[in-house]
C-alpha cells in the first residue's frame, strides 16, 4: 500500500483543489466545491470521488431533487423559446402576414404555434389587424431585452441557483420546459488524512508521477470471437462471388426433406431425429408446377432414369412446419425458386436436431451449406472441401471417406484431425441426384456441401468444446486473441 507521502504527491490538480477549499469548510457539496473551486461540475465530481477512495476525504450521498430541461427546454435554450421563433418568422415575412403563412413560416407545431401567439398576444407584441393579419408593434425588441426565460433555462442547465417563486420560472414550468428531477448529490469533508496530504502537497509545488506502478488492464470492445469468425467466413465468400441465400428458422418439410427427393417413410423424417412445429402447423407449398413434379419424382422417378421410391406422396405431409434439421433445405429452397446458371451460393444456417449434447454435438448448431450450379465434376467438389477445412479451420490433415445421403450421388464425408479430439467429421458433400434437380429444370451438375461450422470454428479458435462458442464468460472473451482468416 502507498505511504500518505506518495498519495499526496501525485494528487491532481483538481484533487488539490478540492482539498484547498474543504480544508475551510465543515462540509460542502459538489456544486459548492465546483463553485468555490472554480472547476467544472463534472471536475468536482471527478476529484471527490478519486479523493474517496484515497481515504482523504469522508463522503455522502444524498438523494436530492434538482431542476433539470426537458427536451423541450434544452431545444428552446439551444434553438430559441417558441415565441421567438413566432416573432422571428414574421419579421422575415415583412412584420406581418396570415395565420397559415406564419405557421409554415415559423415551423412550430399547432401547438406550440398558439401557445406562442396567445403569449405574445397577451404581451401586445403582436395584434391582428384590419385585414385580420397578424402584425408586430414594435413592442418586441424590449421585451426580449428585459425577458428572463433564457437565462433561467441557462441557469438550470448548469445547475446554478435560481428563484422558483419567480414568474418567469413557473411559467417555464407549466409550459414543460422545465421539470423536477431525483438525483444522487455528493457531498465530502476533508479527514485528517486529507490535511496531512494537502500540506504535503502543497510544500511540493509539482505534482509527481510514479511510471512503475500497476495499472489495471483495459480491455478494447470486440465481438464475440464466434460471431467475428462467422462474419468473417460471410466476408470471405462473398468476396469470391457466392450469393447469400435466405436461411429462415421455420421450413416446410417440402424443403427439408421431399425437394431433397427424401422419402416420407425415410427414419430421418421420424419425431426422435427431427423436431416439429406444434403451432401453427402447416405453412405454404410452392408453386402447383413444382408440387407435382416433386410428387411424380418421389412416386416414379419422373423419367429421369429412376423407379423414385413408389410409395403414395403426401401434400399434407409436405406442408408440415419444423425447425429447419440442415442447412439443405435452404439450397432446395433456392433452387426452386431461381439460380443462375451458372452460380454460386451459401447460408451460414441455424439448424436444430434432438442430438445428445457432448463436446462436438449440439440441438441447436449452425452450418455452412453452399451450392454450385455448373458443370463441374466429383473432383472439383473434392479439392474445394479441401481448401474450405484448411483455409477456414486451418486443418494440418484432411480425409475423405464415401458417404450416403438420400439427395446426392457419389457423396463424401470430410473430416479433420484435431490436435486433442482426434478425427472430428467436419459434415458431408455430394453431387445433387437427377431426381432432385431435373424435376426443377435444372439440367447441369449442382455440387452441394453442409459443413458444420462450429467445428470448423473449434479449430481455428483452438477449443477443444463446442459449447464454449457460445460462451458468456466475460473473461474468455475478453482475453481469446482476434482470429483472422
Amino acid at each position: 500500500m502507498n505511504s500518505l507521502e506518495d498519495i499526496a504527491k501525485a494528487l491532481s490538480e483538481i484533487e488539490v483543489k478540492a482539498l484547498e477549499v474543504l480544508k475551510d469548510f465543515a462540509e460542502l457539496n459538489e456544486q459548492e466545491i465546483a463553485e468555490k473551486a472554480s472547476m467544472p461540475l463534472d471536475s468536482a465530481r471527478r476529484a471527490l470521488a478519486w479523493l474517496g477512495e484515497k481515504g482523504l476525504v469522508e463522503l455522502q450521498k444524498k438523494h436530492v431533487e434538482r431542476n433539470a430541461l426537458t427536451e423541450k427546454g434544452l431545444e428552446a435554450l439551444e434553438k430559441g423559446l417558441p415565441e421567438e421563433k413566432l416573432i422571428s418568422a414574421l419579421r422575415k415575412l415583412g412584420g406581418k402576414a396570415r395565420f397559415d403563412a406564419l405557421l409554415k413560416g415559423s415551423g412550430l407545431s399547432k401547438e406550440e404555434f398558439h401557445a406562442a401567439l396567445g403569449m405574445t398576444r397577451r404581451y401586445n407584441l403582436i395584434v391582428i389587424n384590419e385585414n385580420k393579419e397578424l402584425e408586430l408593434t414594435g413592442l418586441e425588441k424590449e421585451f426580449f431585452e428585459k425577458c428572463l426565460a433564457k437565462e433561467i433555462l441557462r441557469k438550470v442547465q448548469e445547475g446554478v441557483q435560481t428563484d422558483e417563486q419567480s414568474f418567469e420560472f413557473a411559467d417555464l414550468r407549466k409550459r414543460g420546459l422545465i421539470e423536477k428531477r431525483k438525483k444522487i448529490l455528493m457531498s465530502a469533508k476533508i479527514n485528517e488524512n486529507g490535511l496531512k496530504a494537502l500540506e504535503i502537497a502543497k510544500s511540493i509545488g509539482k505534482r509527481e508521477y510514479n511510471l512503475a506502478v500497476a495499472v489495471e488492464p483495459i480491455f478494447m470492445g470486440k465481438k464475440q470471437p464466434y460471431a467475428r469468425f462467422l462474419d468473417e467466413v460471410r466476408t470471405k465468400l462473398v468476396a469470391l462471388g457466392f450469393k447469400e441465400m435466405k436461411s429462415p428458422l421455420i421450413v416446410e418439410e417440402f424443403y427439408n426433406f421431399d425437394a431433397l427427393f427424401q422419402p416420407q417413410n425415410h427414419p430421418a423424417r421420424d419425431w426422435a431425429s427431427t423436431f416439429r412445429l406444434k403451432n401453427p402447423k402447416y405453412g405454404r407449398l410452392p408453386s402447383a408446377r413444382i408440387v407435382s413434379a416433386v410428387k411424380a419424382a418421389h412416386e416414379s422417378g419422373a423419367g429421369v432414369e429412376s423407379k423414385g421410391w413408389g410409395y403414395e406422396w403426401s401434400a399434407d405431409l409436405a406442408r408440415q412446419l419444423m425447425p429447419a434439421a440442415h442447412g439443405t433445405a435452404h439450397s432446395a429452397r433456392q433452387l426452386i425458386e431461381g439460380v443462375e446458371i451458372p452460380g454460386k451460393y451459401f447460408a451460414i444456417a441455424r439448424c436444430y436436431r434432438p442430438d445428445a449434447i457432448d463436446k462436438t454435438h449440439l440441438m441447436e448448431f449452425n452450418q455452412l451449406e453452399g451450392i454450385i450450379v455448373a458443370d463441374l465434376s466429383f473432383r472439383h467438389l473434392l479439392g474445394m472441401l479441401k481448401e474450405f477445412a484448411e483455409e477456414i479451420a486451418s486443418a494440418k490433415q484432411v480425409r475423405f471417406a464415401p458417404d450416403y445421403y438420400p439427395f446426392t450421388e457419389p457423396s463424401v464425408e470430410l473430416s479433420a484431425k484435431h490436435p486433442e479430439l482426434g478425427w472430428i467429421e467436419f459434415g458431408g458433400a455430394g453431387l445433387f441426384r437427377p431426381e432432385v434437380v431435373r424435376p426443377l429444370g435444372i439440367k447441369c451438375n449442382v455440387l452441394a456441401w453442409g459443413l458444420g461450422i462450429d467445428r470448423l470454428a473449434m479449430f481455428k479458435l483452438g477449443i477443444d468444446d463446442m459449447r464454449e462458442l457460445f460462451s458468456t464468460d466475460l473473461e474468455w472473451m475478453r482475453k481469446h486473441e482476434i482470429v483472422r482468416l
